[in-house]
């Protein structure tokens, strides 16, 4: 036993050890993390990430999870990938805005291939939410098939508006195509912060609770299965959601055609704003006389 731990408290350790199943195999994050892949039962497989203080998604978070997802697709049988943080607080609190920025290609190359890779995967996939998911952290949950949230602890939330910071569009398509009207309103320009129940209720997680609750919907709705072959002989669970999903794979494959239409937009905008400043210096003009 470690100095100051407490016999209770390493139980409860083992315990969650124990939950999460053998140990797989482990990647490094950056200098100080780790994505390590579990297996709590057969066919299923719990990717673990831990990049402190709040698991920002970088190139090396973002490539690590993808790396995990081509060796679980090449080196394990099929079934279900689940995935969640290491960190207590924090399932993932989005990008790392000035890496972002200022590391070349790393929207297309490393955050979108990400995305891509999540939501044209082979396999059933999770966000189990276990703490607070911002921004960027909760596009990356909604690239997931599923998601279950934590009823106790933490809030989910898109403040871009409050950052001051523009969506792209494969960050808004993917809440057009999985939350009403309503609640994407609510969530890019209320900047709404939901707790994990009204969540629920809105319809951005599937699930509330842990991961033997993720594990006992697993069974439920037969997820390992919907993995395999079917009838066919074919494997077509990526393929399906590929076509279910094309209006956001569209913009992830061509993200050079949609900035080039950003910059468009935006010199449009100045055009608009010159031609406004115009009409009212004129109408100014004339409310003098």
């Amino acid at each position: 036993m470690s100095p100051g731990a407490s016999p209770k408290r390493e139980r409860a350790g083992s315990d969650d050890a124990a939950k999460r199943g053998e140990v797989l195999f482990e990647l490094p994050i950056g200098h100080a993390g780790k994505a390590q892949c579990t297996r709590p039962k057969d066919k299923v497989y719990l990717v673990t990430f831990s990049s402190p203080p709040d698991n920002r998604l970088t190139s090396s978070f973002c490539q690590a999870l993808l790396l995990a997802l081509d060796i679980i697709e090449t080196r394990y049988d099929a079934g279900v990938v689940i995935t969640t943080s290491g960190i207590e607080k924090f399932y993932s609190n989005g990008l790392d805005l000035e890496h972002a920025s200022f590391t070349p290609g790393f929207f297309p190359d490393v955050l979108y291939a990400l995305w891509r890779r999540l939501l044209t995967y082979p396999m059933p996939t999770i966000a189990l939410l276990n703490g607070h998911v911002f921004a960027g952290a909760l596009m990356l949950a909604m690239m997931h098939d599923y998601r279950m949230m934590n009823p106790h602890k933490g809030y989910l939330c898109l403040n871009e508006v409050e950052l001051g910071v523009p969506l792209r569009p494969p960050m808004t398509s993917i809440f057009r195509q999985k939350v009403s009207a309503q609640t994407y309103r609510k969530l890019v320009l209320e900047a709404a912060r939901y707790k994990a129940l009204e969540a629920f209720k809105e319809g951005v997680v599937d699930w509330l609770g842990g991961l033997d609750e993720a594990l006992m919907y697993i069974d439920e709705l037969k997820l390992v299965q919907k993995a395999g072959k079917g009838v066919s002989g074919k494997q077509v669970y990526g393929d399906l959601k590929r076509e279910m999903w094309r209006e956001t794979v569209g913009y992830l494959e061509n993200f050079g055609a949609e900035d080039g239409r950003d910059f468009m937009i935006q010199a449009r905008k100045a055009r608009e704003r010159k031609v406004a400043e115009g009409k009212v210096k004129i109408w100014e003009a004339k409310a003098k006389l």
